[in-house]
């Protein structure tokens, strides 16, 4: 009896090192007062914020730009609904977040940026960072500034050292992966002739597809309002509010980019092919929390998901500089955590894992265009619903 306790005692101490290990030091806050008197500013009107790491050894010029996801607000009533939380005010935001997997200060968990100056920069505009109005709304002191933040934080982190980086990174997840698509020859434009730049989109493909009721939820969800940030290679031939999404404008971008995501994935199931709105009686709710619970017919449906996401995605994959990882597990976001970054059990394609085929792809050793098989052909998916001690997953 004591040995068994014994050795569960162990078993929870291995657990409890391997899980501080990979989730990191935490990384203090820093609040850009200065972007105030730009009017880059959050919902509510405070400074925007971003955590640094900086480099060290043969990373000291090197510098990745990670944006935070969190899903956007596409009207006052919504926006205001964000204006007191961290994704609207800095003022609500933690003063230390941990850095782990493409943020990780580990080489054994980042072997190919861990001493690179890495930065997180907090999400608070709601807009994926392309709003710019001028005028404050009068009935809620709501501010739609994600633009102006954007070339404020970057203006920041030019003064800092990135103006001589020799390789630099903009990527994000989620909302901040959708950022690191519609900025990216933005980021590079502001960047020396001489950098090496390259952009990673995690989890930030959002394809415009009708749900399972045939509305068009999802586009008709974005709105014009930030058309003048937008990619102009797009909203000169298409209406705005399409150039949201990727697959309208992912072809026409210079920079090469590496595109993370799964084909399943969890977001864009539960809020584009089957939001609330399409499923008043809640038949999707069992298989929108967990993809084993789906029904035989549900699948059906998802695998056709799978197979629109694939169409949308393919042009992006045209160009040979362009990186690309398409798993086949229920996800959302996977470069920020360490589990499906890398770890003995991440996520494979041909026997590599996502921090092997983007650092590959980043320094030109190996090119990698990989899209898995369908589900549930790939053992190597990590599922926070079958971890008995998942990690903080944010489905945002």
């Amino acid at each position: 009896m004591g040995d068994a306790r014994l050795g569960q005692w162990l078993n929870l101490l291995v657990c409890s090192v391997i899980l501080l290990k990979a989730t990191g030091a935490p990384v203090g806050i820093t609040i850009l007062q200065t972007a105030v008197s730009k009017g880059a500013v959050c919902l509510d009107g405070s400074p925007p914020a971003y955590h640094l790491d900086e480099g060290f050894g043969s990373g000291v010029n090197n510098w990745l730009v990670h944006i935070e996801g969190g899903g956007w607000c596409n009207n006052v009533t919504n926006c205001l609904g964000r204006k007191s939380t961290r994704l609207g005010s800095s003022k609500q935001m933690l003063t230390e977040i941990p850095f782990s997997g493409i943020l990780s200060n580990k080489e054994s968990l980042n072997p190919d940026f861990y001493n690179w100056n890495r930065i997180k920069v907090r999400y608070c505009d709601g807009s994926s960072f392309t709003g710019d109005v001028e005028a404050v709304d009068p009935a809620t002191g709501l501010y739609f500034r994600g633009a102006r933040i954007f070339r404020a934080v970057i203006a920041d982190f030019l003064a800092k050292g990135m103006a001589k980086a020799e390789n630099a990174v903009l990527s994000g997840c989620s909302a901040g992966g959708l950022t690191s698509i519609l900025h990216c020859d933005n980021f590079s434009a502001l960047l020396p002739a001489s950098t090496n730049v390259k952009c990673v989109s995690d989890a930030g493909y959002f394809i415009n597809i009708k749900d399972i009721s045939g509305a068009q939820h999802i586009q008709e969800y974005y709105n014009d309002g930030s058309a003048k940030n937008l990619p102009p290679s797009c909203t000169s031939k298409l209406r705005p509010d399409l150039c949201f999404f990727p697959q309208y404008v992912a072809p026409h971008i210079q920079t090469p980019i590496f595109y993370v995501n799964a084909a399943y994935d969890s977001w864009q199931i539960k809020n584009i092919l089957a939001p609330g709105v399409a499923d008043p009686h809640g038949t999707w709710r069992n298989c929108k929390l967990d993809i084993r619970n789906c029904s035989t017919t549900q699948l059906k449906t998802i695998q056709y998901f799978r197979l629109q996401f694939l169409s949308a995605i393919g042009d992006a994959s045209n160009s040979p500089l362009n990186g690309m990882f398409i798993d086949s597990c229920y996800l959302h976001c996977q470069t920020e955590m360490q589990e499906t970054w890398l770890m003995p059990d991440s996520p494979l394609l041909s026997k590599t894992t996502i921090a092997g085929a983007v650092g590959d792809w980043f320094y030109d050793r190996i090119p990698f265009q990989k899209t898995d098989c369908p589900y549930p052909c790939n053992p190597t998916c990590y599922s926070p619903m079958s971890d008995p001690n998942p990690p903080n997953v944010r489905l945002e």
